[in-house]
């Protein structure tokens, strides 16, 4: 297993292609953009040699026997399920942010029951490819990125509808020896530091679009993929100087980037899904769960980080003693809970699937979800309430050093006499990074939609069951034919 510091190294031998500001970056690594999330996913990779972390973040292999690092895992138990979210959570706590490494973790886990089921129906061999490839990465510790989000151009359209086929991922050639892929894949999430992208569909498909029906795995540095990483807010602040970042070492969220993949060629020996249409709708039911499932343990772990600077900022200024300040330090405390114990559950309530692969309670999943995208939000609402509206209009940090008002601004932010302007600044900026814009929408839209999440928890709920439940207690009696 790779240390922290290794897997960056790692990084520094791939010849990805990768744009940021109409520029191409040579090397992403070092550019001030990129390397706190670079520094977020490292931590994936300390965890398993920390005394404290070792025993979530370390698994044993169920192909090998080998110990393991646990972001390569299939879970095999109840116990793995649990474990999982335990580490997201104490992840999200030394980060503060997002650690990207979960979309390749939930696209592994999924693909092992998905590529057994499909081989179980048409005899193909992918789950023997899979299982190698699996291996493969949990032997490397590699990084993958999950790539599920498709452009998808009209939306009131499908895939074998759109005037530009490839708006969805898809198949443009067959070979003898592999496939050749276009498309490209959205908001793809650590892509730029990853050692490897995991393609799998968006969305069930009907039986005309086995051209869009594929799964495959390409080395992020493959000819023909091309990265252009997406801006965020204040992000320029990454090369103009430290203290105004708030979060400098870790960033802000987990820096997606768009990822296109021009004629790309895929060995069959890296393909796990081609044309079976029926299981695309499962392969994503599957992996939404997984990844839903992971919400209520980061989301809390950034949360703890957030709560614990706004019980900093209000004892610095003067307020964590009033009653209506201590409310609200109650209420971000339960909401976050909330979202774990959410997660848990679905943990706890889970299934072991034909394959052995143990599968959280989807309904659970999806709720524990829900909950992240609508009490997140509320948590830094909270937060911005109690911080005070100095969180929106704070100097720069160079007017600490700029000798005309840096005495002015020391005196000025300054609270008590224990307390440093420079310290207030600092909770400040880091309040101000965890409840801006970009954290808002990764919890709203990340893994889906609210909307996405109320589909399932619709689809799968039995509402006749409930109905019942209700005319038995108020005493209605239906006939039965």
């Amino acid at each position: 297993m790779m240390t922290g510091s290794e897997y960056i190294e790692s990084l520094r031998a791939l010849k990805t292609e990768v744009y940021f500001m109409g520029e191409r970056v040579d090397a992403p690594v070092d550019h001030p953009a990129i390397r706190p999330h670079v520094n977020a996913a490292a931590v994936t990779y300390d965890l398993a040699h920390d005394p404290q972390g070792r025993d979530l973040a370390r698994a044993t292999s169920h192909l090998t026997g080998r110990e393991i690092n646990r972001w390569t895992h299939v879970p095999q138990s109840q116990e793995d399920l649990v474990k999982k979210v335990k580490m997201l959570r104490i992840a999200g706590r030394v980060t503060g942010t997002c650690f990207q490494r979960c979309v390749g973790m939930d696209a592994l886990i999924t693909l092992e029951s998905v590529t057994h089921d499909i081989d179980k129906k048409h005899g193909t061999g992918y789950h023997e490819r899979l299982e190698k490839f699996l291996v493969a990465t949990q032997d490397a510790d590699l990084m993958s990125d999950g790539a599920m989000t498709d452009p998808k151009g009209d939306r009131s359209k499908r895939p074998a509808e759109q005037p530009d086929p490839d708006v969805f991922v898809r198949v443009v050639e067959r070979r003898t020896d592999g496939i050749v892929v276009r498309g490209a894949k959205m908001h793809q999430t650590g892509a730029v530091n990853s050692h490897q992208f995991i393609v799998m569909p968006g969305q069930a498909l009907a039986a005309d679009e086995k051209d869009y029906a594929v799964v495959f795995a390409v080395p992020a540095d493959a000819p023909g993929v091309i990265q252009v990483f997406g801006r965020q807010v204040n992000d320029s602040r990454k090369w103009e100087g430290e203290i105004d970042q708030g979060n400098a070492r870790y960033g802000v969220v987990g820096g997606e980037a768009l990822v296109i993949f021009d004629d790309v060629f895929v060995p069959w020996e890296r393909v796990f899904m081609c044309g079976e249409t029926e299981f695309a709708g499962t392969l994503v039911e599957r992996f939404t769960a997984y990844h839903r499932q992971n919400y209520g343990g980061c989301k809390s772990g950034n949360l703890d980080v957030l709560i614990g600077a706004t019980v900093a900022v209000a004892d610095v200024q003067g307020t964590a003693k009033a009653s209506h300040v201590r409310d609200k330090l109650a209420e971000m405390a339960h909401l976050a809970e909330t979202m774990f114990s959410g997660a848990l559950a679905c943990s706890y309530e889970c299934q072991k699937l034909p394959s052995g692969t143990m599968l959280p309670d989807p309904v659970f999943a999806n709720t524990a979800k829900f909950n992240v995208a609508r009490y997140y939000p509320e948590v830094t609402r909270l937060a911005q309430d109690i911080g005070g509206g100095f969180l929106g209009t704070m100097v720069s940090e160079r007017e600490l050093s700029n000798p005309r008002v840096a005495d002015f601004v020391r005196k000025y932010y300054k609270t008590r006499a224990d307390v440093s302007a420079e310290e207030r600044i600092r909770l400040g900026r880091l309040i101000e990074n965890m409840t801006g814009a970009t954290p808002i929408v990764e919890c709203m839209h990340g893994a889906g939609s609210p909307q996405a999440q109320k589909v399932v928890v619709q689809r799968l709920t039995d509402w006749a069951a409930k109905r019942k439940l209700a005319e038995r207690v108020a005493g209605i009696e239906r006939a039965t034919s």
